[in-house]
């Protein structure tokens, strides 16, 4: 399909897409974006690291050995990263989210410095501290000018060192206007890369959240040394978890079935190159947290969301046992026997209804 096409399905019309966030997955998506033809900036906060991913061709810092388009506009400039975008896609860790999109809101202002309809998809999976928010309501928030049907999220079993290596991958764009989603759908599939689409923006987004705390936990399995059981316990209790917490907030039930909510807990709990699991791991061999997030490069977004998916789960009045007990290991530095030995314990109840 060539550029054309592409922009006429997507409703581009020949403007360009915003990638904002130059780490290990913003990368891939912008690569993904070039290839097909589709003009596209991505911008990093540093300077020179946007001067380096230039020059060389290859994002060394985040995305290593992976050669990027020559057409892939790279830069540290918010104005030129954005103007007159069609499409603008947020890959910034929970905790810049907001400062960073505000500064971006003032070259959109109202509908686009270049006119006609934005759409902002976020590729973030964390919730904000302070708020309990999750990114697209953070987005609502800060860009006025973009309408919040056509603010959503795109999620799923997205490692991004294979999704760039061309490796066969599916994902989920939720967005409030299923026309919006559909026409987002278009802009990001590619090839190897298989895009659904849908309009559960909550169950999206809270399943992209959950399963870093999920992962954690399975984490901590395997570096004390247990085997598949333990691992498929905690994912499909852990999943169970979500779902009640979503369906609270409004999610679909069917949500934490797919791509967005299994799919995703799947890869991250068992994958060597989960950020989050190789955390568990870590803490379970006896580090202390703030050695292991001292020593790593990128942002794992389990570690600041365990606080905050505790917190939503107590606003709600909803029960999150692993969660409860990975927020103790984590912040109030529970041996992990000691809170495998209290998830053991639990009182009994059934399997469908029972926490």
């Amino acid at each position: 399909m060539v550029a054309s096409e592409v922009a006429k399905l997507s409703g581009l019309a020949g403007r360009p897409v915003a990638v904002i966030g130059a780490g290990s997955w913003g990368t891939t998506i912008a690569a993904i974006l070039a290839n097909k033809g589709i003009e596209t900036r991505l911008w990093a906060r540093r300077p020179e690291l946007a001067e380096a991913i230039e020059e060389s061709r290859e994002n060394r810092e985040y995305l290593p050995s992976i050669h990027l388009p020559a057409t892939l506009d790279v830069s540290s400039d918010v104005e030129r990263a954005s103007a007159g975008a069609a499409v603008l896609v947020m890959a910034v860790p929970s905790h810049a989210f907001r400062e960073v999109l505000s500064a971006f809101s003032e070259v959109l202002g109202d509908g686009g410095a270049g006119g006609g309809a934005v759409s902002l998809v976020s590729l973030t999976k964390g919730l904000e501290r302070d708020s309990l928010k999750r990114m697209t309501e953070v987005a609502a928030e800060v860009t006025p000018g973009i309408a919040s049907d056509r603010i959503g999220a795109l999620t799923g079993p997205n490692l991004a060192a294979e999704i760039a290596q061309g490796q066969p991958a599916a994902t989920l764009i939720a967005m409030p206007d299923i026309a919006a989603a559909e026409e987002a759908q278009e802009v990001f599939m590619a090839p190897s890369f298989r895009v659904y689409s849908g309009d559960d923006v909550v169950g999206a987004e809270l399943g992209g959240i959950t399963k870093n705390v999920i992962a954690i936990a399975a984490g901590v399995a395997d570096g004390l040394g247990f085997g598949d059981n333990t691992r498929a316990t905690l994912i499909t209790r852990g999943l169970a978890e979500a779902a009640r917490l979503g369906v609270v907030m409004g999610a679909e039930p069917l949500t934490f079935a797919g791509l967005a909510g299994m799919g995703d807990l799947i890869a991250t709990c068992a994958s060597p190159r989960s950020r989050n699991r190789s955390i568990g791991v870590r803490l379970a061999r006896g580090e202390s947290i703030e050695k292991i997030t001292g020593e790593m490069k990128m942002v794992a977004e389990g570690v600041k969301s365990t606080e905050v998916v505790r917190d939503l789960a107590i606003k709600h009045g909803v029960d999150m046992p692993i969660t409860h007990e990975v927020a103790a290991m984590l912040y109030e530095k529970k041996p992990p026997r000691s809170a495998l030995a209290s998830l053991l314990s639990r009182p009994i109840t059934s399997e469908l209804y029972g926490e």
